[in-house]
């Protein structure tokens, strides 16, 4: 569901953070970066967040946003100076209670200047005032904010966060988040977690939302406009809450259709991955017709209408939903790790299929394998470390679950299904890479696959093995016959939330430029 070539500056900014290491002399400037090698210049180094608390105003007429963000943080080095990654028109900033000086650098850094240094793991609360209009800042030439015409809605991968909140924008620090924002009356506000209470007063109405597990800050979420919000319970116990714009047309009904089994589907998930890790699930359908994906907003995916352009979609919810555990509990390490993402993501909507009677994973394998000659360049994409440019390309979700047919027919369905619910456990609520992975799958299976991965996930060209040991892969040279309903599983397997639009493109990832 995503998107973002490497931004203009961003090896000026790796070269700056080769000369500001984290393990720089005492007292020195936090590093700009936090080190992904894909985007040198997002998040930051110095310190680590354990909590936003986000209070916030918005005024859908406007477009203006204001309001004050407290984080709660440590820092992991002598610390003369930080930086947070933010885009709005900052007043002040206060560092443990004392005003610190601020300035902004490069294209979305915030400098602070505490009063006084801060030594090595030392808590520090900062709070940011700030106001601006999301809609009119730009960086690296576009724009995360999607303006609506009832409100305005956050939701964007890999950075979103700058457009309303300062933040250590990246998968790396993670943080719980209360998020409170006042909206005139008649306009709702939705994010992620459990809305906590809502009061009204004076032609205003505030909304108090809470995710009380640690959350990367992209998969925050704003969305304030006019919904139909439903509320529930699955049958497994978890709170179901979904939103649904007022003005959604004809797309209404299939929106609606898909989104109110999310509680069902993730019990179903919960079979393959584990316990559901979150206190909520659901989603929500803004009015944004100009943006043909979703994204996995912890507890609360968001999608496009054109999503249900043709119907019901459950598909898309499953690959959101699926995200909960792989994605959003389990993160990447570093943004080259995006296979851990999506390429899960996508089998579990191949698993949906053959649970719908809609097809196998094994004859979705066969008919994707088959469906791309050799020297397609779908092939040359490699989804352990697909580069930048090409985070988010097909091969990333479909050569990606490839990837994991293959790790199925080597290992057996037994060893497979138990790394499936081992792998979220095991790193819980944390990070990690496409390494890691195989070295647990590796320990689960007894088995050596280094081989396999390589195959499939790092060499630049089709594998001559079928995606399994004796399947009709390997026996014709052409393509087998379509899977049960293949039209239906063809119209659900584009670029997860891209659609077909970008199947053979560059996804763009959660903006579209």
């Amino acid at each position: 569901m995503h998107r973002r070539i490497m931004a203009p500056g961003a090896l000026a900014a790796a070269s700056l953070m080769l000369v500001i290491p984290a393990s720089a002399a005492s007292h020195s400037p936090g590093a700009p970066g936090i080190g992904d090698p894909y985007y040198p210049a997002y998040g930051n180094g110095g310190y680590d967040v354990s909590h936003y608390d986000l209070r916030l105003k918005y005024q859908p007429a406007t477009d203006e946003l204001e309001g004050t963000a407290t984080l709660l943080a440590r820092t992991t080095q002598d610390l003369s100076r930080f930086n947070l990654d933010f885009l709005l028109d900052v007043s002040e900033v206060r560092v443990n209670g004392a005003k610190a000086s601020f300035a902004t650098s490069g294209e979305h850094e915030l400098e602070i200047t505490p009063k006084n240094p801060l030594a090595k793991g030392t808590a520090v609360t900062v709070v940011v005032r700030y106001r601006g209009v999301p809609s009119s800042k730009e960086a690296y030439g576009f724009n995360a904010w999607l303006r609506t015409a009832d409100g305005g809605v956050a939701a964007g991968e890999p950075e979103g966060a700058w457009w309303w909140f300062p933040s250590n924008d990246h998968p790396l620090d993670k943080a719980t988040f209360d998020v409170s924002v006042q909206v005139p009356n008649g306009t709702q506000f939705i994010s992620n977690g459990t809305l906590q209470s809502t009061s009204s007063r004076a032609g205003w109405t505030r909304y108090n939302w809470r995710s009380n597990k640690p959350q990367t800050t992209y998969l925050a979420t704003f969305a304030a406009g006019r919904f139909d919000v439903t509320t529930g319970t699955s049958e497994g116990g978890i709170p179901v809450i979904n939103a649904y714009s007022k003005d959604l047309g004809d797309n209404y009904g299939a929106a609606r259709a898909s989104i109110e089994r999310s509680g069902e589907i993730a019990d179903w998930l919960s079979e393959y991955f584990g316990p559901y890790p979150y206190n909520s699930v659901g989603g929500y359908v803004p009015n944004t017709p100009s943006v043909g994906y979703a994204l996995e907003t912890q507890t609360r995916p968001f999608y496009s209408p054109r999503g249900f352009s043709n119907g019901t979609n459950t598909s898309v919810v499953v690959h959101e939903l699926a995200h909960q555990w792989y994605g959003d509990d389990v993160s990447v390490e570093h943004w080259k790790d995006i296979w851990i993402n999506e390429g899960f993501a996508r089998y579990a909507q191949w698993l949906w299929s053959e649970h719908e009677g809609e097809g196998t994973a094994q004859e979705i394998a066969d008919y994707v394998y088959a469906s791309r000659a050799a020297d397609d360049p779908f092939w040359t994409v490699r989804p352990g470390n697909p580069g930048p440019e090409n985070q988010f390309h097909i091969a990333v979700y479909d050569r990606g679950a490839l990837a994991l047919q293959a790790l199925r027919n080597e290992i057996g369905d037994k060893a497979f299904f138990e790394i499936l619910k081992g792998w979220p456990q095991k790193h819980a609520y944390g990070n990690a890479s496409v390494a890691d992975f195989r070295r647990y799958a590796e320990e689960v299976s007894g088995q050596p696959l280094a081989a396999l991965f390589d195959t499939w996930l790092f060499q630049p060209s089709k594998p001559a093995a079928a995606v399994a040991r004796g399947a009709s892969i390997a026996r014709s040279a052409t393509a087998p016959a379509q899977p049960r309903s293949w039209k239906k599983i063809a119209a659900t397997n584009g670029v997860h939330d891209h659609g077909r639009e970008h199947a053979d493109g560059h996804a763009e990832h959660e903006h579209e430029r």
